[in-house]
């Protein structure tokens, strides 16, 4: 690929770029903990987005997304949101210059093997893949957790959706063969080894629209926000110490369940348990207990569809199906909800069975074959040449 968009940019501009690359991600349990100050447990993986990147002594940003298949020209002195990808690029322009970096006109070629909306956070790629270019190209001094937290901003204030650290975060400081445990409130981070030579993480799209996810993201964290509020009242001698659902246990929730509204309920009672079963999914990995740590994923997966409400009718199907194959030791839905991919953790020689026997069950079904993505952990953001 990389052969591939410098020939495209020479093309496309007449010139050779820099060529940088940043991974999509994959989380394998702890699903909308992040913004709740909570813990995850993502990777980054080898599907990428690259950019080539050089400068082209213009006030302009020109684009060319192959992946897309789209181009634009922005003028640097009139940069705000807009509808589709091409808003996070914008976005990571303002987050350099609010930080008081001159800008200057660049031209880009945007590619990648990212699937598009299937969970794997192409947009924290391409935050990460465009900021992590810029810093180099330029020979600014920005920390990845800084550009994770302009990619997160950008999120915020170009795409209006009101994400966590976790994806930004994955796809700059991922770490082949590796797992990351991320606080989401200190930004501690510790590197946990997925060493399991005898299976592979394998991903099924459901091909189902996101649609409904940004909004659905947005009022899932504002019910959570209900319930801290509520919660904090009833416990008016640790009130100061509760700042989210990670300050509370269930014994707690369960104390003034009739006092909440039952959907704000529902959602306060996942994410305190997401939390729990990830801390306790660390733990079976560092024993090498693959097979604890699989029941936990299908719990997980359980909760996002009947409490956390993020769920859809494939999804399920997936999960369901796959728990009665042969070889599969976990499976959820991963992501924001209402579609993209399901996550599975199947023995490599029972992925032959898996690959032939799930899509042909949710074609049956569903009348569509599901592409499926065998992924392995790889490093973050880095310069490819």
């Amino acid at each position: 690929m990389l052969a591939d968009i410098k020939a495209l940019f020479l093309e496309q501009f007449g010139k050779a770029p820099r060529l940088y690359s940043s991974p999509g991600r994959i989380n394998l349990i702890g699903e909308h903990t992040d913004y709740n100050e909570g813990f995850v447990l993502p990777g980054a993986v080898d599907k990428k987005i690259y950019v080539g990147i050089a400068e082209n002594g213009m006030d302009v940003l020109r684009v060319f997304a192959r992946q897309y298949g789209e181009r634009f020209i922005f003028e640097l002195g009139d940069i705000r949101p807009i509808k589709g990808w091409a808003t996070y690029l914008l976005g990571m322009l303002e987050q350099f210059r609010g930080k008081g970096y001159e800008l200057k006109g660049l031209d880009l070629v945007v590619d990648g093997d990212v699937p598009l909306g299937a969970g794997m956070s192409s947009s924290a790629a391409l935050c990460s893949a465009f900021g992590f270019a810029l810093n180099d190209y330029f020979g600014w001094k920005e920390s990845r957790m800084s550009l994770a937290l302009m990619g997160q901003q950008t999120e915020h204030q170009f795409a209006g959706v009101k994400c966590g650290i976790m994806d930004e975060f994955t796809s700059l400081h991922g770490k082949r063969g590796h797992l990351i445990k991320l606080d989401c409130r200190s930004m501690d981070y510790e590197y946990i080894p997925f060493d399991f030579p005898g299976y592979q993480i394998v991903l099924v799209n459901t091909m189902v629209s996101h649609e409904l996810a940004s909004s659905e993201y947005n009022l899932r964290r504002q019910q959570c926000e209900e319930g801290v509020d509520a919660l904090r009242r009833f416990f008016p001698e640790i009130r100061s110490n509760i700042r989210s659902l990670r300050d509370l246990n269930l014994k707690q929730l369960e104390s003034h369940r009739d006092e909440l509204e039952e959907t704000v309920y529902k959602r306060c009672f996942y994410v305190i348990g997401e939390n729990a079963r990830l801390q306790r999914g660390c733990q079976f990995l560092r024993q090498g207990d693959l097979s604890s740590f699989g029941k936990l994923m299908f719990l997980s997966h359980e909760g996002l569809r009947r409490d956390y409400a993020v769920s859809c009718e494939e999804s399920d199907f997936l999960v369901d199906a796959s728990a009665e194959l042969e070889g599969v030791m976990g499976s959820r839905q991963m992501g924001g909800g209402f579609g993209g991919c399901t996550i599975h953790i199947v023995r490599s020689e029972s992925i032959p069975g898996f690959l032939s026997e799930i899509p042909g069950l949710y074609e049956k079904k569903f009348g569509i074959i599901p592409p499926a993505y065998i992924v392995s952990l790889e490093d973050g953001a880095r310069k490819e040449d």
